[in-house]
């Protein structure tokens, strides 16, 4: 994607299979909305190939936008619609919608079937988001950063729905987050785009490897807190196992986490 003489993406080669949910990570104007713009069909890209469900987004039906589901980061309108009114309203545009009653139950809302869009809560007005693009049962779903702002109990009972919609549904999910924690919980595969590049892209355990992130291993000893950084924790924990001929005491292993293994990856890009 090019802007006048700038590249904005270059190179993003990325696969997503079916019925997986795939994090897309990176700083701030890294281009990650613009990528998901262009896999949504929103957005005309400059050059490359993108396939979507077996079609080019830049030419495609009504039938193919109908197993396409979108959240995007934030929106507004509809403010004084009831929020039954406006899930039946929706409905009408898809051959084989979800019922009023089956989404709202499935997004937590139907206590609130009758209130007003407007006084929905934070957390409630991102699960009618989430509704309204789920509603035709699509078999893609794009989430662009879907619990920004949230309070700990709104992120735990979205992820709980996400997950539900991944492991019951079936449902392929791309999402873009921030947060490292949501998408280290939700994903199968992570992909970080920095710089209009995608540097990297597989499992966690993968990518952890792939820049040699060490896991942190702690232990009691002669009264005192030890710990190793290694690379083969497992080793060390048999060494250990060894020394002591028996239960270590106070035993942890810190293994690297998402956030570890996306800060070092970052920094190798910027060293």
């Amino acid at each position: 994607m090019r802007y006048g003489a700038r590249d904005v993406l270059d190179g993003v080669d990325l696969d997503v299979r079916r019925g997986e949910v795939v994090a897309l990570l990176g700083p701030n104007g890294a281009g990650k909305s613009t990528t998901i713009e262009i896999l949504e069909g929103f957005r005309r890209r400059s050059g490359g190939q993108v396939s979507v469900l077996g079609a080019d987004p830049d030419d495609v039906s009504d039938a193919w936008r109908c197993r396409v589901g979108i959240v995007v980061q934030s929106w507004r309108d509809h403010a004084r619609w009831q929020v039954g009114e406006l899930v039946e309203h929706f409905a009408r545009y898809y051959p084989n919608p979800y019922s009023r009653g089956e989404l709202l139950d499935a997004v937590g809302l139907t206590a609130q079937a009758k209130q007003e869009c407007q006084r929905l809560s934070g957390g409630q007005r991102r699960r009618l988001d989430v509704a309204l693009g789920i509603i035709g049962r699509p078999e893609l779903l794009f989430l662009d950063e879907p619990t920004t702002g949230f309070d700990p109990e709104a992120r735990r009972d979205f992820h709980s729905l996400i997950e539900r919609l991944s492991e019951v549904e079936g449902m392929t999910i791309l999402l873009t987050t921030h947060d490292l924690a949501e998408a280290e919980r939700l994903s199968n595969s992570i992909a970080i785009l920095v710089g209009g590049r995608l540097i990297a892209s597989g499992p966690v355990e993968g990518l952890a490897a792939e820049i040699q992130a060490e896991a942190h291993v702690r232990w009691i000893q002669d009264g005192e807190r030890r710990s190793r950084l290694t690379a083969d924790p497992s080793q060390v924990v048999w060494e250990l196992h060894h020394e002591f001929d028996g239960p270590i005491p106070g035993l942890e292993v810190r293994r690297p986490t998402l956030e570890d293994t996306y800060l070092g990856m970052l920094r190798q890009e910027n060293a």
